[in-house]
């Protein structure tokens, strides 16, 4: 009998989840590897009262207190409940090296009026050890670090059932230990005006439940949901983290990333892709648990007949580029382990997106190669290096050392990997028309999968989506992928 169907069970009945996880490791039910970070159920991390830090109880004006007193003033907020009145703006605005530390129990209520928590750009900010509630900032908007200031500190809080996205980030922040649970778009918006976040640390979090108020469903193709989404980002560690039952991706990077470490976390149950990695560059994933994944996604696709297939890891029009300064020159995904997924990963590159093509959505973006939009234009575009620099591209894809399973219950177009791109048809000066793309992504542009394991039976999209063939077809001429994969075999 499993430890899951027995009196193991009645043991832990009573048990707070983190204590449970603990059990797990220590029986060898669960691998330390893959180990849910139970922030959510441990609460808020409260550090202690410092010598010298104002006590700050509830029903004093913090806003007020924040503007009288000096940068680098430490808040020590007590137990109870804190609000910053009726004014949809009321916030408070830190200055430099100020801290914001909680009590246990201590915690900031927006009542459902205030859009902010913490804002302006203060450097070296410290929040830690509050639960952070009940504000409504709009789409797109955070509640923590509105404004994107520089080398916040956001440790061992709880924050949760807010509009918008929990918080947004600056450069060198630090995410370490919380929990971004029910936010009503995002657990973490990494997006600052005119870019620049580097240096972003997302480590030990818990991100569960997010995106409440259903984006895509408001506006299709929005590309706003999920528990964390970054944007031109330059360096960033998202490492033992707990990402899961997100309403749309787990984590999703979009537009100009780079030089990315993604280790050691747990990601599972989230109802579109684990990890989206979107016209992007030079990225690490690594040692992480996929579970669960995309079943959502999946099934919506099949039932409106859409053979599309949809990857619990998504790579779309991103890829390792040596130009770009990283610790990587590759998109290297090694030593996963993809449990019950939808899918597994999809290679994608669209042969409409391009730098100043109407095809593509980020219409203000150019890559890092090229600084100006304006230049991918014709006749210029059609000989190189503009042919080549203006596009995204999925190249330089290591997949190896993974181990890929599914259940029997798999079938239809669940099951499946990816290395694709569409037949170019759009505009008309697009010198990437027709088959020159899937062409380049298939065949020119270093895209391999090897030494992998797989179990349960997997199809492989290759080329195009018209093109689905078995483990013979994929490994065999002309693709000659998974070498010395097992298919439930030995490999080599």
């Amino acid at each position: 009998m499993s430890v899951w169907d027995g009196p193991f069970w009645l043991t832990v009945a009573f048990v707070p989840a983190f204590l449970i996880v603990l059990m797990l490791i220590a029986t060898g039910v669960v691998p330390a590897s893959a180990a849910p970070v139970a922030a959510c159920a441990a609460g808020p991390v409260s550090p202690g009262k410092p010598d010298g830090a104002v006590v700050v109880s509830p029903g004093t004006d913090l806003s007020a207190k924040t503007r009288e007193l000096p940068a680098g003033t430490t808040f020590w907020l007590t137990d109870g409940k804190h609000t910053l009145g009726p004014d949809e703006f009321g916030q408070i605005i830190p200055k430099d090296g100020n801290a914001y530390l909680g009590a246990p129990g201590a915690v900031l209520d927006g009542g459902g009026v205030n859009r902010y928590a913490f804002t302006q750009q203060a450097r070296d900010v410290v929040i830690r050890g509050l639960t952070i509630r009940g504000f409504a900032a709009p789409r797109d908007q955070g509640v923590v670090n509105h404004d994107s200031g520089e080398h916040w500190t956001i440790e061992g809080n709880t924050i949760e059932d807010n509009r918008g996205a929990a918080m947004m980030a600056g450069p060198r922040q630090e995410i370490l230990r919380n929990c971004l649970r029910n936010n009503g778009q995002y657990g973490i918006n990494a997006y600052r005006a005119g870019d620049g976040i580097t240096g972003l640390l997302v480590e030990g979090n818990e991100i569960t439940g997010n995106n409440t108020d259903d984006w895509e469903t408001k506006e299709p193709g929005c590309g706003c949901t999920g528990g964390a989404k970054f944007w031109a980002v330059d360096g960033a560690d998202i490492r033992g983290n707990w990402v899961h039952h997100n309403h749309g991706a787990g984590l999703w990077a979009d537009t100009n990333n780079n030089d990315f470490l993604i280790e050691d976390n747990l990601i599972e149950d989230n109802e579109a892709e684990a990890l989206f990695y979107e016209i992007s560059y030079n990225v690490v994933v690594r040692g992480n648990t996929f579970r669960r994944n995309t079943l959502v996604q999946g099934r919506a696709f099949a039932a409106r007949g859409d053979d599309f297939p949809v990857g619990t890891v998504y790579i779309s029009e991103s890829g390792g580029e040596p130009r770009v300064r990283a610790r990587t020159s590759l998109v290297e995904i090694v030593d996963n382990v993809f449990e019950d997924n939808w899918s597994g990963i999809t290679l994608w590159e669209n042969a409409d997106r391009f730098c100043n093509s109407p095809a593509n959505t980020s219409s203000g973006s150019c890559t890092l190669l090229v600084p100006s939009v304006s230049s991918c234009s014709a006749p210029g575009i059609s000989s190189r290096p503009l042919y080549d620099d203006c596009r995204w591209k999925t190249q330089r894809v290591s997949i190896h050392g993974n181990k890929f399973s599914h259940g029997p219950s798999c079938s239809g177009y669940c099951g499946r990997m990816a290395l694709l791109a569409n037949f170019g048809t759009y505009p008309e000066w697009s010198p990437y028309r027709g088959s020159s793309v899937s062409d380049a992504v298939t065949f020119r542009q270093e895209n391999r999968w090897y030494d992998n394991a797989y179990s349960g039976g997997w199809r492989f999209v290759v080329h195009d989506t018209s093109r689905t063939v078995g483990v013979s077809g994929w490994q065999g001429a002309p693709y000659s992928q998974d070498a010395c994969s097992s298919f439930g075999d030995g490999g080599c």
